[in-house]
């Protein structure tokens, strides 16, 4: 790991997993389907949109990351002999507008903002997502903007989307460092140019396949800490 706190200018985040926790995609299921343990259904809900969110990439087939979460939720029911109507798993879906807020979020991206740093979250999520999610976090007022994969109809780690970024925010990519959950995202976002930064909040391995990420934190005030905030 080699972070250089004084090559950075511009921070991006991941949204979903980073910001906000989609395991809350649980209880929306034991809200709405009776099922006694919504934990494995939610598991595979998220696990085969990100691989929906890869094939699409490769196959050049793109949906929205809404339309994504919906073919996957119900990919997921299936799975599990869950039988809902359209209409069900819609009410389901809507989750993805209310998802749980990391306790970290605000205090640690306010105090990156007040030392100067330009914050961007770069996120798969379609802007409408990404709207509803920026405000139920509250983090509106201290972010520049939001970068959505539905700008390219590409998703991560397709390193045209972090070049892309880099443009919208107007910084050199390698004055940039990404902060993810995902470990896929942190190796798209070094393969690209810029730094990498793992948020691993549940104490999980690294990945042995691939590069390393150049910092590993365990909640967003460490890298404030990390960049002198």
């Amino acid at each position: 790991m080699t972070f250089d706190p004084d090559r950075v200018t511009t921070v991006t985040f991941d949204s979903y997993s980073t910001l906000v926790d989609v395991d809350a995609t649980a209880a929306a299921l034991a809200e709405h389907a009776e099922i006694d343990d919504p934990t494995p259904i939610s598991q595979t809900w998220r696990e085969r949109s990100m691989q929906y969110t890869l094939v699409a990439t490769h196959l050049e087939a793109y949906e929205t990351f809404y339309e994504i979460n919906r073919d996957a939720l119900a990919y997921a029911l299936a799975a599990h002999g869950i039988d809902h109507s359209a209409d069900e798993r819609e009410e389901i879906l809507e989750v993805y507008h209310e998802l749980e807020v990391f306790e970290d979020v605000r205090e640690s991206v306010e105090r990156l903002h007040e030392s100067g740093y330009d914050t961007y979250v770069l996120s798969n999520g379609d802007p409408a997502m990404l709207e509803s999610m920026v405000d139920h976090a509250g983090i509106d007022d201290l972010l520049v903007d939001t970068i959505s994969a539905d700008e390219l109809e590409t998703f991560k780690p397709d390193p045209d989307l972090y070049r892309h970024a880099a443009g919208r925010t107007g910084t050199p990519i390698d004055e940039l460092v990404h902060v993810s959950a995902l470990w896929f995202d942190v190796q798209g976002a070094i393969h690209a140019g810029m730094q990498g930064a793992w948020l691993d909040r549940k104490g999980t391995p690294w990945e042995p396949f691939g590069a390393e990420p150049d910092l590993i934190t365990e909640g967003l005030g460490e890298l404030a800490d990390r960049l002198g905030c």
